[in-house]
């Protein structure tokens, strides 16, 4: 019997086993899916758990029921390639793979910031966006929220918090210019617009330097803030980066045009583990997700797998509040409702999948 193992069931996993259930599972394969959470969370809303405006479950999807898949839950503490093998946290078995694919994310990156890790907050995962919620949601009012980063994660958590905690005092910390460099003039002057005409403050060129309980030292200068969240970079999860594979210098792990690991063609790797031209986001791994269950599939069923076709982005969006947004739509740029009702549209589908 080949055993598939799927590690990680975000987007880029969950599109792949998709894929494969829909192609038909040979009656010789074996699928599990090992994940923490007994449930697909939907990262791209965790800034919503964060400010208290969306309920837990409305985040969670579970996974599909298929008689050729089963599921794990636990923490994975071990990838061994030379005995293609996966350990889990408290138990003694290991589950062995014939082909691998892994998707486990990223985490945060503190850029070596002493305290960063310590004494600010995360969305990076839901059960850390349950932490920053309560944190967030029990401050009393006038209290200061301080978020640390304006990349779309940053813009999405203060602009939602904004909007859920009108009573709270706000800032955001850019290292550059100007909010969102990765897109274009008019966003960023349409983000910075709203966030002015919102009483958040934005603090330009900032160098966050260190943080400690309750205060973060920026430019040689000591900030106090009740709460800080961070969403100044992230990396590959840990265990990725510990892997014996050729890395880029994102240390994202290198794949062929086949999402294959080069020395090692029965491992796939998707999503931000993955080397890429393009940015990371939901999008592109579920794409990759859809291109590596096909691949799979063919191989499974003995036929030579067909080469993916060449990626095409359909675009990034992002939310101001519940009812304002902005993004890129087909090499446009978008503000106001129309990109916020594509976001909950897309949402929409993503849960209706």
């Amino acid at each position: 019997m080949k055993q598939v193992i799927f590690i990680g069931g975000g987007y880029g996993g969950i599109n792949a086993l998709h894929q494969l259930i829909n192609q038909g599972i040979p009656d010789d394969v074996e699928i599990t899916l090992i994940d923490r959470n007994p449930y697909h969370a939907l990262k791209t809303e965790f800034y919503a758990i964060v400010a208290g405006t969306k309920a837990d479950k409305e985040v969670r999807l579970d996974f599909p029921n298929h008689p050729k898949v089963s599921y794990l839950f636990g923490e994975i503490v071990e990838i061994n390639t030379k005995n293609q093998q996966i350990r889990l946290r408290n138990t003694e078995e290991n589950v062995d793979y014939d082909y691998l694919l892994v998707g486990l994310g990223c985490e945060d990156n503190y850029h070596g910031i002493p305290g960063a890790m310590e004494y600010t907050e995360s969305v990076q995962t839901i059960a850390k966006s349950r932490q920053a919620s309560i944190k967030v949601n029990n401050l009393p009012a006038y209290s200061q929220v301080s978020v640390i980063g304006a990349g779309l994660s940053g813009i999405e958590v203060a602009s939602e918090i904004r909007e859920s905690r009108p009573d709270l005092k706000i800032r955001l910390l850019d290292r550059g210019a100007s909010v969102l460099s990765a897109f274009d003039d008019k966003i960023q002057k349409y983000v910075e617009d709203w966030f002015r005409n919102n009483h958040v403050d934005i603090l330009h060129h900032s160098n966050v330097e260190a943080v400690d309980e309750g205060i973060f030292y920026n430019n040689g200068e000591g900030i106090e803030s009740d709460v800080i969240i961070w969403t100044a970079g992230v990396r590959p999860n840990y265990l990725v980066r510990s892997l014996p594979f050729e890395k880029d210098r994102h240390e994202k792990i290198i794949v062929n045009e086949f999402h294959q690991v080069p020395s090692h063609p029965n491992v796939y790797i998707v999503g931000d583990c993955a080397a890429s031209d393009y940015s990371p986001s939901a999008q592109l791994a579920g794409i990759q997700g859809e291109q590596i269950g096909t691949i799979l599939s063919d191989i499974l069923h003995d036929k030579q797998p067909r080469k993916p076709k060449d990626i095409k982005l359909k675009g990034q969006l992002g939310s101001l509040g519940k009812s304002d947004g902005f993004g890129n739509m087909y090499r446009q740029a978008v503000t106001g409702f129309l990109p916020r009702l594509a976001k909950s549209g897309v949402l929409w589908l993503n849960k209706r999948h």
